[in-house]
């Protein structure tokens, strides 16, 4: 299937809030949503931005019947470890369920790792939900590991 990878621009926070609604509903987490559409706006889009994100879009003769054609998107910011230094986070990785299967996750994640290479990164950082199989398997697929079975450290909140 032909789609675009491009950086997300302020026009975008309408379909972005659409896929973060979506994730959260699929993740069983709907009443945990706080952001509105507006705080992305301000928080990605901003003169000193909090987060980054990445468009997947298809041409038009591929829209969905709702005529969706920005179909997968991925939010990313930067962090420092004292340990390992430069770092990339991958806070949400979405692909609308009919667009799935084609790459289009690998393609998001990959620009990111890239993305974080060449800002001087040397990992790739993300969390997944322990029920969420099918995103495990393909993490796993691409050669991710669980590190929460580090004996030295417990992740908090």
């Amino acid at each position: 299937m032909e789609f675009t990878i491009r950086a997300g621009m302020t026009e975008d926070c309408k379909d972005i809030y659409r896929m973060l609604t979506e994730l959260s509903a699929y993740e069983k987490m709907a009443n945990q949503v706080k952001i509105t559409q507006r705080d992305i706006e301000q928080d990605g889009f901003s003169k000193n931005p909090f987060f980054h994100s990445l468009i997947a879009e298809v041409p038009d003769q591929h829209r969905t019947k709702e005529g969706h054609a920005k179909m997968g998107c991925v939010i990313y910011f930067y962090a420092y470890s004292t340990l390992t230094g430069r770092s990339v986070f991958m806070e949400a990785l979405y692909v609308m369920p009919e667009f799935r299967g084609h790459g289009i996750g690998k393609a998001l994640m990959s620009k990111v790792a890239q993305l974080g290479l060449a800002a001087g990164c040397n990992q790739l950082n993300f969390s997944v939900l322990k029920w969420n199989k099918p995103s495990l398997d393909f993490y796993h697929s691409l050669g991710c590991w669980d590190t929460t079975s580090d004996p030295e450290f417990y992740s908090m909140r």
